[in-house]
Order: C-alpha cells, then sequence, then structure tokens
C-alpha cells in the first residue's frame, strides 16, 4: 500500500501532466524529481486508478459497433457503413460494395485464386473496382450459373469475367447450372475435365466473395430468376437463409439435403476453409440470414450497413 504522502504526490503528478498539460521535464523541475521517476509515477497512478482513460468510441462513428460484431462473431473485419435511412435501396448497396471494394484492394497480392458468388451485391462490387495491376492471379466462380432468366449482369460468369478484367487476372467460366434434376448428372458433370479442375481450384481459393440470401424475399424476381423451376420447392424448406446456394437454418446449419447433393459450386466445408471469406450484403430484411451466416462461422469479414448492422444485433438482445 502506498502513504497518504505517496498518493498525494500521484495525485499532484497525474494533475500537472493531463490537466495543466505540462511536460514530464518540467513537472521534473519543479518537484525536483528525476524525470524517470515523472513516467514511473504516471504510470503507476493509471495501475492505482488514480488516473482513468475513456476513449469515446461513439465519436468515431461506427467504431463500437464494428468492434462488437468483430468480438461478438470473432470476425477478422467488420466494415459498417453509416447510409441515410431514407437513401434508395440502390444507393445503399452501392456504399456498401464501394467500401467492400476498397477493403478487396488491401487483401488482394499476387499468385492468389479469387472466387465469386453471384448476385447484386457481386455485381456492384465489380462495378465500383479500381483497375488493378496484380500478377499470377485468377478469378473463378463458386457456383454454376442461373437455371432461369437471371439478368447477365448477375450472373457469376459475367462477374467473374469483369472482376479478371479490373484486376489483370485469369477469368474461369463456368458452364454448368447451380442446381441439376439428380444427383446422378451432378456426379457426371463433376467428372469432366473442366469441372474437376474447379473443384480443385475451389480447395486452394485464397479469397471468397459472395452474398447472402435471405427466406424473406424469396419472392423477388432474382431469387425466382436465378432458380427457376426450383424457386417454389427451395421456398417451402426450412432455411433462413442461402449462401452459394446452400441453404441454412438459424443456427446456421445447412438444409435442404437433397438439393445440396444437387448443387454444381463449392461445399459449405470447403468454404469454411477459405482464409478470407468476404460477405457484402445490405438490408433490413435479411438480418436474420445475416445472423445466421454469422452463427455458423461462414466469414471473416463483412461489409454492411449501420442499420442492417443494428437489426443483426435487434435480434440477439
Amino acid at each position: 500500500m502506498t502513504s497518504e504522502n505517496d498518493d498525494k504526490l500521484l495525485v499532484r503528478v497525474a494533475e500537472m501532466y493531463y490537466l495543466e498539460e505540462k511536460t514530464q521535464s518540467q513537472i521534473s523541475k519543479e518537484l525536483g524529481i528525476h524525470r524517470t521517476t515523472i513516467s514511473r509515477l504516471l504510470k503507476q497512478a493509471r495501475t492505482d486508478h488514480i488516473v482513468q482513460i475513456t476513449i469515446n468510441y461513439d465519436l468515431a462513428g461506427t467504431y463500437s459497433i464494428e468492434k462488437e460484431f468483430k468480438e461478438r462473431f470473432k470476425l477478422k473485419n467488420a466494415i459498417i457503413i453509416p447510409v441515410a435511412k431514407d437513401a434508395s435501396k440502390h444507393q445503399k448497396l452501392s456504399h456498401v460494395a464501394e467500401a467492400a471494394s476498397v477493403y478487396f484492394k488491401t487483401i488482394l497480392t499476387d499468385n492468389q485464386i479469387i472466387g465469386f458468388s453471384w448476385g447484386t451485391a457481386l455485381a456492384e462490387f465489380v462495378n465500383h473496382l479500381d483497375t488493378i495491376q496484380s500478377s499470377h492471379v485468377r478469378c473463378l466462380p463458386l457456383i454454376g450459373g442461373s437455371n432461369g432468366r437471371l439478368v447477365s449482369d448477375y450472373h457469376v460468369n459475367t462477374i467473374v469475367y469483369e472482376a479478371a478484367k479490373k484486376i489483370n487476372a485469369e477469368a474461369l467460366l463456368i458452364d454448368s447450372p447451380a442446381i441439376v434434376p439428380s444427383k446422378k448428372m451432378h456426379d457426371e458433370l463433376m467428372r469432366t475435365e473442366y469441372n474437376k479442375r474447379l473443384a480443385d481450384l475451389w480447395n486452394k481459393t485464397d479469397i471468397a466473395i459472395f452474398g447472402i440470401g435471405s427466406s424473406q424475399i424469396a419472392d423477388k424476381d432474382r431469387w425466382q430468376n436465378f432458380y427457376g423451376e426450383y424457386a417454389a420447392i427451395i421456398a417451402d424448406n426450412k432455411g433462413i437463409g442461402d449462401i452459394v446456394s446452400h441453404f441454412i437454418d438459424e443456427n446456421g446449419q445447412q438444409v435442404c439435403s437433397e438439393f445440396n447433393e444437387r448443387i454444381i459450386g463449392i461445399d459449405l466445408e470447403k468454404l469454411h476453409k477459405i482464409p478470407e471469406r468476404l460477405a457484402i450484403v445490405e438490408g433490413k430484411e435479411k438480418a436474420q440470414a445475416i445472423l445466421s451466416t454469422l452463427k455458423g462461422g461462414y466469414l471473416t469479414t463483412l461489409v454492411t450497413t449501420e442499420e442492417t448492422a443494428q437489426e443483426i444485433l435487434n435480434f440477439i438482445d
């Protein structure tokens, strides 16, 4: 324990340094104490809680909620974008996609394999990508193409091709649909030399970039146009959301096993092993699906809006 005089000295040194904004050298001269002792006393003042330093994270915008997401869901990164609530759906997605493209530049290196899913978030992401002079990078699809009449801009092959152009990479495309009628057809397609090569590259993929689907938007045109005749069947299952066409429940566990055996694409086990898994997603209606994905540990980095992030937390609180 320190004596009363010792405590008074600690308080006085702390007061001079933190409130009067004097340097350690000035304090040393005024009190006749060696400068190294002043440094030790300041450290002791913090240890004894005479000085308590607080940081107002709210002044940093979304810093506190990003920190909460990283800690709660064990993420490598959480990028939460403040967007005006009256902004249009496209404006919100555009801001999220732009932030994702900026982050992507920080993790892209030469000799990497980058895997992509399909959808509006991915298409918007590619639109915001700057031209990058990478070397020996390959871009490839993580899932087969549309089973219906999906707008070509959202097709995985379009996304892969446009991304490859932006980052000076090789593009590998896919000519198989995402879902085939039977497991037998799936096995036959996956035995082709080209699809075997893709499957091998999925095991070596460094970065996976994907959106997150929600059962709450299953009636939307994009959903119908991607899954075609399978849309109605998929909508009846118990899945909360989907990642690269694999459906998960509220706890992040995979459901709809019959479809899983017919999906031409990376499976969730392999996806889980990819070092960087970047999810680009926006929308309060997708909050439950995003939460399920977080619970399943399928992503390492989340990029979304502040209102979407808050809605996710609302489902927990």
